[in-house]
């Protein structure tokens, strides 16, 4: 756990897949195709409790989505990129646009088409109902599955390691 928490400590940008890693995967389609997700209350706060301490956020996912949109818009984050089929450019591009290197990133995805980015950055994070190949390729892997916790797990981890989840916390028990 020691050499987590060194990679965690090191992390300035924290990079979400959506659906099965923000969702639970389910695709719920509407009769009109509307497509409509749901997203866990508590990932979202972990987001914003990180976002505070300094560590960006973005999100990449394959498909595009109004809802996702939505949804990041309301917690802050700007580095959004939707209908990806190939994430390795929208990579590159948030790592030059934040003049980050690879090793100063966290990657968390639950598919085989997340491997690539997985592969290349510091901390590589698999949700716990992932693929077998990306936990196989994943230096940690969340308590949760994805969409019921699992964002908020690495939030922590990373708080953790960077010694601001106390000081995160303390906001909410501090008497």
């Amino acid at each position: 756990m020691q050499d987590i928490l060194e990679k965690a400590a090191q992390v300035r940008l924290l990079i979400f897949d959506v659906d099965g890693v923000l969702t639970d995967g389910g695709l719920f389609i509407d009769t009109e195709g509307r497509e409509h997700k749901v997203f866990h209350s508590r990932d979202g706060h972990g987001m914003k409790m990180l976002q505070s301490t300094g560590v960006e956020i973005a999100i990449i996912s394959g498909r595009a989505s109004p809802a996702v949109s939505h949804r990041m818009a309301s917690l802050g984050i700007e580095h959004v990129y939707l209908g990806q089929q190939e994430k390795i450019p929208a990579f590159e591009e948030i790592l030059a646009r934040l003049a980050l290197s690879p090793h100063q990133v966290a990657y968390v995805g639950d598919d085989v088409v997340d491997l690539p980015i997985m592969r290349r950055v510091g901390l590589a994070v698999a949700v716990q109902d992932a693929h077998h190949l990306v936990k196989r390729h994943a230096h940690w892997q969340t308590a949760h599955p994805g969409g019921h916790g699992a964002a908020r797990d690495v939030c922590e981890l990373i708080m953790e390691a960077q010694g601001t989840l106390d000081g995160q916390m303390r906001k909410y028990v501090a008497d």
